[in-house]
C-alpha cells in the first residue's frame, strides 16, 4: 500500500510508535515527521527560558515543559515546541500538555519560515494558548504573540537585553538578558554611506 493511500495515524498509534524511536518526531497530517536536532546555541536559549519560567512558577499550579511535552493541535497534528507552560491537571503518565497557555519556538535556519507561518497558525488554533514566543537565536529579540480578551491575536517585538517579556496570563515577566545569558552575538553586515 502506498503512503498516500494509508489512513492517518491516531494519536494513540503515534505515541505507541514514538516509544520505539531513537529520533524525535511530530505527527503531521496523520504521518510521523522526523525533527532536526538543535545546536548548543539553540539549546542554551531554551534552557535559559525554561529555568527563568520554572523559577517564577515554582509552587504554583502551572509548570514548565521541555521539548518532550506534546501540544495537541485541534486539526489532529502533534507538535513539540522548544518549551511550554501547562496550567492543566498534572498527569505523570500523559505525553501531552492538558492545558498549555504558553509555547516557545526558538528559530532554526531550516524551520524559521515554517515556524513563523504555518506552525504559528496551528498554535493559535489551540483554545487554551494565550502566548506564543518566537525567539531569534542571533539577535536579542523575541516576537510575543498574545491572544487578546476578544480572542484575536496581536504581536509585539521585544528587543534589547534590558527589555522584558510580559506574560500576562501567568502574571510574570522575563528579561531578554535572562533568555540570552551566555550567548554571544556576532556582528552583522553594516551599511556604509559613500
Amino acid at each position: 500500500m502506498s503512503l498516500s493511500a494509508r489512513r492517518p495515524w491516531t494519536e494513540d498509534e503515534f505515541f505507541a510508535w514514538l516509544d520505539r524511536q531513537e529520533r524525535r518526531h511530530e505527527l503531521v497530517d496523520g504521518e510521523p515527521r522526523a525533527m532536526v536536532g538543535a545546536t548548543q546555541r539553540h539549546d542554551r536559549i531554551v534552557t535559559n527560558l525554561i529555568v527563568a519560567l520554572a523559577t517564577r512558577l515554582r509552587g504554583g499550579a502551572c509548570r514548565t515543559g521541555t521539548g518532550d511535552t506534546a501540544i495537541r493541535i485541534p486539526g489532529g497534528n502533534i507538535r513539540y515546541p522548544d518549551a511550554a507552560v501547562d496550567c492543566g491537571r498534572f498527569d505523570e503518565t500523559a505525553r501531552a500538555a492538558s492545558e498549555p497557555v504558553l509555547v516557545v519556538e526558538v528559530l532554526s535556519p531550516s524551520t524559521a519560515e515554517f515556524d513563523q507561518t504555518e506552525k504559528l497558525e496551528e498554535y493559535r488554533s489551540v483554545p487554551s494558548l494565550r502566548h506564543i514566543l518566537v525567539v531569534d537565536p542571533d539577535r536579542p529579540r523575541v516576537r510575543v504573540h498574545s491572544r487578546e480578551a476578544d480572542g484575536r491575536w496581536g504581536s509585539v517585538l521585544v528587543a534589547g537585553l534590558e527589555a522584558g517579556i510580559e506574560i500576562e496570563v501567568l502574571g510574570i515577566s522575563v528579561t531578554l538578558g535572562e533568555v540570552y545569558e551566555g550567548v554571544e552575538f556576532r556582528e552583522g553586515p553594516m551599511l556604509v554611506a559613500r
